[in-house]
Order: structure tokens, then C-alpha cells, then sequence
């Protein structure tokens, strides 16, 4: 019997979070229970919590009340008990997990270096969160890497789709790429993957004047604008992909407005300012759409085949995380008060741009 700690938020309130205590009895045949022992904490996961009910994220880890949810988080666990052949107590899972100190998978398929979990109720999700990679299994797993995989590895991998999104469409024509929020890990990465490519357009950073220095420090964008300076910065004349990690209407529909039909195309990832939601009167909806990268990485695997997209992505995670090891510090919260506190300090926005946050709730 295990005693397990989740941490769940009101779902149409998410600064309400509360701790709750349960115990798991006996496994079922075919099951695991896997401690969590860290997962990384960003502003990627309040996104989960903000779209919990449109895109599924709820369904995950459900709860007894349906009035509050757990928002899930990437990060590594450690088998604990096993009723499965071949999988066994010690070994190493990365994968997608309840923000709590203990989980139940249901292992199938299982190969070498991964498995589904196959619990009815996640049958028919996205197939990319329902992936855990068997670390103890790879020969070229390094675990003084967790802390930055646990951080970067999703939002990367989301950095990458838009990269690759954006180049199958020969960057819409545009001649610049526009990353709004460009203080967001995720624009980081964007940016990482389109100055890797020498054929990519100019890449331009959008930022509070606050995090106007430290996103020139990265020496990843042609320029840095900040949020005051659109209407005099943006023109008709500048044939501009946007790549929206805020979902702020008053941004967006200044920069519609500002840059007209030269607006080639916005995509909108993640939602930073998730207050502010609601686009406005200028915004241009028939060449806008949300980006949803689990659907980009089903679509790369049917047309690549196995292996490919993730021996792609792979290669550009492991460049883009070496080189963010020089700007990014990473804080850790151990226990369950203090991962309610690194919660709030996301949530709130008070985590700098150049931080995260890895968290330990037992």
C-alpha cells in the first residue's frame, strides 16, 4: 500500500490548489506504480490547465470531483511496484505525469525503449502523452541531464514542430518570423530551430521592455522589439509569420492591425496571457489557427515513418539544450508546500525569463 500526494486545482479557478492525501491498495495484473520523483514545472502547464476542457488535458488524471482537476507535468519517475514482465522496480520512465508523488500506468505496448500507456480512459487522447520513454533502457541516458529534460524536453519538442510546420509551408511567404513572448522557453527554442537553419527568415523577438536585455543577451534574434513599440516598428510592408506564445488580444490584434496583409500567417501556441484572451476587432481569423504539436508529430511519424521524427527532433533538442545550459538556472522545490508555492510563482508570472523551476513532491 502506498500513500500517495496530488496536488489539484479548481478548474475554473486555477490559483485554488489543494493538497490531497489517498491510498493505493494492490496493483491489478498488467499495472505499475511509478513514484514521481521530478518533474519540471513552466508555463506550458498552466496552458494545460487553461485549455484543460477544450484539448482534453482534464482527462488525463482524473478526480473524484469534477470540479477540479490535475494539471499534468513532464518529468522522470521510478518504478516502484511492478506486475508487469519485463519492467521492473528501479527502472528509469521519462514521460507525462499527474502533478503528484505517485502514479498508476498500464503498460502496453511495451518495447525495448518505451511503452503506451494503455489505461481505457486515455485510449483516445493524443498518443504522444500516452508515450514514456525507458530510460534505464538507453545506452545514452545521462541523468545529470533530468533537471533540463524534464524543463526543455516538451517545450523544445513543441519548438521544433513549429520549425518544421513552418518550413513545409515555406514560411508562408513570409521574409520575418515574429515570436511574440519571446522571453517564453518555447519562443527560445522556436528561435534556436529557425537560426539553425541558414535558409530560415529573419527571426524576430517580441518582449516586455523588462525582458527586453536579457532576450538580446541570447544572440538568437536579428532584433528584439518590445510590446509599446508596435504600431511604430510594424508595417504593411513587412511580410511577417507570426508565432504566438501569449494569446494576448491586445498584441495580437495591434500587431493584425499594424502589419495588415502582409500578415502572412499566425500561429498560436501557448498562452502566457491568458487573461487577456479574446482577440479583438483587427484580428485576422482566416489565417490564424492554434497550433496543436501532438497532431504535427502524428502527422511527421505517418509521412517519415518510425524513428524518424524523433531521430530529427532528437538531434536538435540535444544542440538547443547544451546551448541553453549557459543562460537557463533552474530552481527546485522539494515537498508539497513548496511545489504549491513554485506553482503560484508561474502562475503569477513571477518566475524571470532566464529560470525554472524542477519540482520533488516526495
Amino acid at each position: 500500500m502506498a500513500a500517495v500526494t496530488r496536488l489539484e486545482v479548481r478548474k475554473s479557478e486555477l490559483s485554488e490548489m489543494r493538497r490531497t492525501e489517498t491510498l493505493i491498495g494492490d496493483l491489478q495484473d498488467g499495472q505499475i506504480l511509478v513514484r514521481i520523483v521530478r518533474f519540471g514545472l513552466t508555463a506550458n502547464n498552466v496552458t494545460y490547465g487553461v485549455v484543460g476542457d477544450r484539448m482534453g488535458y482534464w482527462k488525463f488524471y482524473p478526480t473524484a470531483d469534477a470540479d477540479w482537476g490535475v494539471i499534468p507535468v513532464w518529468g522522470i519517475g521510478l518504478v516502484k511496484t511492478s506486475t508487469v514482465e519485463g519492467i521492473v522496480p528501479g527502472e528509469r520512465i521519462y514521460g507525462y505525469w499527474p502533478m503528484a508523488s505517485h502514479a498508476i500506468l498500464h503498460p502496453d505496448p511495451i518495447r525495448d525503449g518505451q511503452f503506451f500507456d494503455s489505461s481505457e480512459h486515455r485510449s483516445k487522447l493524443a498518443a504522444v502523452y500516452n508515450r514514456y520513454l525507458r530510460l534505464s533502457n538507453d545506452p545514452k541516458d545521462d541523468p545529470s541531464t533530468d533537471d533540463m529534460r524534464v524543463v526543455l524536453w516538451p517545450l523544445y519538442a513543441t519548438s521544433y514542430c513549429l520549425y518544421d510546420f513552418a518550413l513545409a509551408n515555406d514560411w508562408f511567404g513570409a521574409d520575418q518570423v515574429l515570436i511574440v513572448s519571446a522571453s517564453s522557453k518555447t519562443g527560445i527554442g522556436t528561435a534556436y530551430a529557425f537560426k539553425m537553419d541558414p535558409n530560415s527568415p529573419k527571426v524576430v523577438g517580441l518582449t516586455s521592455s523588462g525582458n527586453k536585455d536579457k532576450v538580446k543577451g541570447l544572440g538568437l534574434y536579428d532584433d528584439v522589439i518590445v510590446y509599446d513599440e508596435i504600431e511604430e516598428r510594424f508595417s504593411p510592408d513587412q511580410k511577417t509569420l507570426i508565432i504566438d506564445m501569449s494569446s494576448s488580444g491586445k498584441v495580437i490584434g495591434g500587431l493584425h492591425k499594424a502589419l495588415d496583409d502582409a500578415m502572412m500567417f499566425t500561429s498560436h501556441v501557448g498562452l502566457t496571457h491568458y487573461t487577456e484572451a479574446g482577440m479583438g476587432d483587427h484580428y485576422i481569423k482566416e489565417r490564424s489557427e492554434m497550433f496543436f504539436a501532438p497532431g504535427h508529430m502524428a502527422k511527421r511519424r505517418e509521412e517519415w515513418g518510425a524513428g524518424e521524427f524523433e531521430r530529427r527532433s532528437g538531434a536538435f533538442w540535444q544542440e538547443a539544450c547544451q546551448r541553453s545550459a549557459a543562460w537557463l538556472s533552474l530552481n527546485h522545490a522539494q515537498g508539497a508546500d513548496a511545489a504549491i508555492d513554485a506553482y503560484h510563482n508561474v502562475l503569477e508570472g513571477r518566475t524571470p525569463a532566464d529560470q525554472s523551476w524542477t519540482v520533488s513532491i516526495t
